[in-house]
């Protein structure tokens, strides 16, 4: 009971910072724009020839690809600065003491805090996603392939970097932890890059790099796993021939891979909760 009303409480602050508005109004400009750009591809023209409707798709295919890279980066900058300052801010301001001289348990404010941010990040991914896949639809007449798995990915790669940062907070400044955050999930992008590079050059060396990084914090894995669900099938044979971009993936996530992750995601979250266990409030 106590979780969720910590839960509650969360979710009231970030409506109160008005950081709930500005989210939304930022991604509302941010899908009127790349609306009007995708209804404007039926428009193009290739060696003064209109496009035919298959070039239509992988043009919109591309794009949209772009945008959700776009998207994920946001959502991953977005959960790391809410996350960072959930315990620290709490720590720093005095209010945690406040808190726990009351019968709440140390375990019931860190899943309260985790929840109060994870059900918002859920719902604002989900609904832009869907919005923005059904607007190309009406523009373009393209639909990703798998857009619940697309989606899911999205959303799990988000909750990785929350739950990474949440952790962090439990023993370190909030700025701190929010910087570390975000180089971290950097690091593990550029770490994905350096893999494919590995891949198309037969290096195992740099190879290697690419899988260690998918498996330390496996948010690039998962961004992988959104692009395999919305790219059309002919990116992932080039992908798998070595004629792809950073933005197409070959195959998706093994089951085996996606335990990973949860086991991942429950690792952290209860790392977080014996961090802030163990420390003087």
């Amino acid at each position: 009971m106590a979780t969720w009303v910590i839960a509650t409480v969360t979710w009231r602050e970030l409506v109160r910072r008005k950081l709930v508005f500005a989210l939304l109004a930022l991604t509302a400009i941010v899908i009127g724009v790349t609306g009007w750009g995708f209804s404007r591809v039926p428009g193009l023209h290739l060696d003064g020839q209109p496009l035919t409707q298959g070039e239509i798709h992988t043009a919109a295919a591309q794009l949209l690809l772009l945008v959700m890279f776009m998207f994920s980066f946001v959502l991953a900058l977005t959960c790391a600065f809410l996350a960072a300052p959930a315990v620290a801010g709490d720590l720093e301001s005095g209010v945690a003491q406040g808190l726990l001289a009351r019968p709440l348990r140390r375990r019931e404010l860190i899943l309260g805090r985790w929840l109060g941010l994870a059900l918002p990040i859920t719902v604002y991914t989900v609904f832009s996603t869907t919005l923005e896949f059904g607007l190309v639809h009406w523009t373009t007449g393209y639909w990703p392939g798998q857009p619940i798995a697309a989606e899911a990915a999205l959303l799990v790669e988000g909750l990785v970097l929350l739950t990474f940062t949440l952790a962090l907070s439990t023993r370190i400044s909030a700025i701190t932890a929010g910087v570390i955050a975000v180089i971290a999930f950097g690091t593990m992008w550029l770490g994905g890059v350096a893999g494919a590079f590995g891949q198309v050059f037969h290096n195992n060396a740099i190879t290697n790099v690419g899988v260690v990084t998918h498996f330390l914090i496996p948010t690039d894995g998962l961004w992988h796993a959104a692009v395999y669900a919305m790219e059309p099938s002919a990116f992932a044979a080039a992908a798998a021939r070595g004629l792809g971009s950073s933005f197409e993936a070959a195959s998706g996530p093994t089951a085996g891979y996606l335990a990973w992750v949860a086991v991942w995601l429950v690792a952290v979250l209860g790392l977080a909760l014996f961090s802030f266990q163990s420390r003087e409030a």
